[in-house]
């Protein structure tokens, strides 16, 4: 799983304008405001995701399909599993920062998908060009 993480992590900033990059590093997701989740197909690892929980909403976190899973499925249980457990949490609201160009059109056309709506800026994120905000209200 920290493979896949540290995958994550390198190809978010490879692929980020500087200081745009908001990704948390494998160290960083161990916080105690954040719990982690992945959906495995017997031995093989599929996807990852978290949520962190802030006052009023969670947040979704380090979202990923393996590279072997994606046009799977995989990355469409993981969030479907975020989202419900952001429900049983209590939260009405969840909410997520992502990127903007190629790389981040397949994550921005799934959360789309889940009726995910462009929203302003949080939790101390700044709004530039590229990054993109969303949010579901569950």
């Amino acid at each position: 799983m920290v493979a896949l993480l540290e995958l994550h992590h390198e190809d978010m900033v490879r692929h980020s304008p500087p200081g745009t990059a908001y990704v948390l590093d494998p160290q960083a997701l161990r916080m105690p405001d954040i719990e982690g989740f992945a959906a495995w197909d017997a031995k093989c690892l599929l996807a990852i995701g978290a949520l962190r929980q802030h006052d009023e909403y969670a947040e979704i976190k380090s979202m990923r399909a393996h590279p072997r899973a994606r046009g799977t499925g995989a990355g469409k249980a993981i969030l479907h599993h975020l989202l419900d457990q952001a429900r049983a949490r209590g939260n009405a609201a969840v909410r997520l920062e992502t990127g903007s160009g190629p790389v981040f059109e397949a994550a921005t056309g799934l959360y789309r998908s889940f009726g995910f709506a462009a929203c302003d800026a949080f939790a101390g994120y700044r709004l530039t060009e590229f990054n993109r905000f969303y949010a579901l209200e569950l």
